[in-house]
């Protein structure tokens, strides 16, 4: 089923598999995982990020390691979130497709060798699972439907299903985004504007809960819609900023600007016309336009200021370059 391996990749598949107090279900997914990867022939190596767990998870990762010499543990001191935990654990990736996926048992590793092709002979930068199935209560897939919508609209990337655990990545991808604070659920965003567009999707079993309980609760969807409007601001103008602060500094200027040549003029033709006129000064209006001027010009140097911190600070990955020729 494979290919050969290019030397530079120790491994084909690299799975990386963030968890909080998952002790029950660790030991049945990696043997389900070796189980499915062994018989694709596939090389690979599973990567367990304990985020913080309270309760063995980190004692049966240690048991786990000493049985298979694919498992690679990463604990973390406390909790910092499943951002943080995908984050260290792509840096820590070796292989030619780095693979996410739920340590709760609810994404399949069947799912595995096919995603893998995908990448491999496909073409895709990214392909995110969907899982059209869910058994999950109503409560939680309603907002669901709802927040990918939203996140379709906005970033222009047809999934439909962004918060899906099951992801396949082209190691270029991993290596060349970085994800933090909350926005894993946006790392199909996060790829795209890092130049990555050849998105995939492909249909994926959802199996009930087996062990334990959901970490997440409702408060993730508004937190993930802000989340959204962060990532496609920072995307666009980040190193650009004056053209968003410049662009609504001058309009709101120009409409103080406009109000205010309005009343004058309205006023210098009742006057020329005999006709009573309040005071420019005396109408509400014009305190209004007064304001637009002010607010303009400060969102302008807003936008000036931050173009000079962009243009002196740091160039560190400014750009990705995606192939070289006949260059050492």
């Amino acid at each position: 089923m494979s290919k050969r391996l290019p030397q530079h990749f120790p491994v084909e598949l690299s799975i990386v598999i963030p968890l909080l107090n998952e002790a029950e279900s660790l030991p049945e997914l990696t043997r389900w995982i070796h189980r499915v990867l062994s018989a694709h022939g596939l090389t690979y190596e599973v990567i367990l990020i304990d985020d913080g767990s309270t309760d063995a998870s980190w004692e049966v990762i240690e048991d786990l390691s000493q049985e298979d010499i694919h498992l690679r543990g990463i604990r973390f001191n406390r909790n910092y979130g499943k951002s943080a935990a995908l984050n260290v654990g792509f840096k820590a990736a070796v292989g030619r497709v780095v693979c996410t996926m739920d340590a709760d048992l609810q994404d399949s590793p069947e799912e595995l060798p096919d995603l893998y092709q995908m990448i491999t002979h496909d073409g895709y930068d990214l392909v995110s699972g969907w899982k059209k199935k869910r058994f999950d209560p109503l409560s939680k897939t309603i907002p669901t439907k709802l927040f990918n919508g939203v996140t379709r609209w906005i970033s222009g990337i047809q999934l439909h299903d962004f918060n899906c655990g099951l992801k396949a990545y082209n190691h270029r991808v991993v290596k060349s985004i970085e994800v933090y604070g909350e926005m894993h659920r946006y790392i199909p965003v996060i790829a795209k504007w890092a130049g990555f567009r050849r998105i995939g999707e492909k249909v994926v079993q959802h199996q009930e809960r087996k062990y334990g309980v959901t970490k997440f609760g409702l408060e993730r969807f508004v937190y993930g819609f802000l989340d959204l409007l962060s990532i496609t601001f920072v995307s666009r103008f980040k190193k650009r900023p004056m053209h968003f602060f410049g662009t609504v500094g001058m309009l709101s200027f120009l409409t103080g600007i406009l109000i205010t040549l309005w009343l004058v003029g309205e006023k210098v033709y009742l006057a020329s016309q005999n006709l009573k006129a309040r005071d420019v000064t005396d109408q509400p209006l014009f305190f209004l336009a007064l304001a637009a001027v002010i607010v303009g010009v400060q969102v302008f140097v807003g936008g000036f200021l931050a173009e000079m911190v962009q243009l002196n600070g740091p160039r560190k990955n400014q750009y990705l370059v995606r192939d070289k020729l006949n260059l050492e």
